[in-house]
């Protein structure tokens, strides 16, 4: 029995209900976990993180193994989740906790963020500077259960969202690809 390599990836980018469907049925995926990340509270709830003062982002992080899919290939999915030029939040949600950021877990992803993040600045694919911030780990809480697979739980609520956010029709601008749903299993 051959045993598989785990790694993780953490990533902010906004609404994390957002951040789990494009990465669930990737192969090489093996769990994607809505959370909090970079903060200084320990275990903090939604309502702590949504208030301020807890330093945290909405995150998501995935396991993955990376014998079958690689930390810049995440890391492309990720960039075309997210307005990587948007300081102040993500799409209609406002504030701190809703910007975007890579957490590295060590120093070959954070070269790889690094290299990746340049790489969107010095293309012509936005006008504005790339404010994403790539961050060393150091933390991350699983959010509430009633958090966990919301597109699945509730893809009307969650379709609706995404499309009012603003969100799917910047992804679909941006990088002139339909925006694929969640399956409604």
């Amino acid at each position: 029995m051959t045993q598989t390599r785990q790694n993780f990836a953490t990533f902010a980018g906004g609404c994390f209900w957002c951040m789990v469907a494009p990465f669930e049925n990737i192969d090489g995926v093996q769990s994607v976990i809505s959370g909090f990340s970079g903060g200084h509270t320990q275990a903090p709830s939604y309502e702590q993180v949504c208030a301020g003062g807890t330093g945290h982002l909405e995150a998501v992080q995935i396991q993955y193994d990376p014998d079958k899919v690689d930390y810049k290939t995440l890391l492309n999915i990720f960039w075309q989740q997210i307005d990587p030029t948007d300081a102040g939040g993500s799409f209609f949600d406002r504030g701190h906790h809703y910007t975007s950021a890579i957490f590295y877990h060590d120093a070959n992803q954070q070269a790889i963020a690094q290299a990746s993040k340049q790489d969107i600045n010095t293309s012509s694919r936005f006008k504005q500077a790339i404010v994403t911030d790539i961050l060393a780990y150091k933390n991350f809480y699983p959010a509430e259960a009633y958090h966990q697979s919301y597109h699945k739980k509730n893809p009307a609520h969650y379709n609706q969202y995404r499309i009012a956010s603003g969100r799917d029709s910047f992804i679909l601008k941006v990088w002139q690809q339909p925006i694929s749903k969640p399956s409604q299993s």
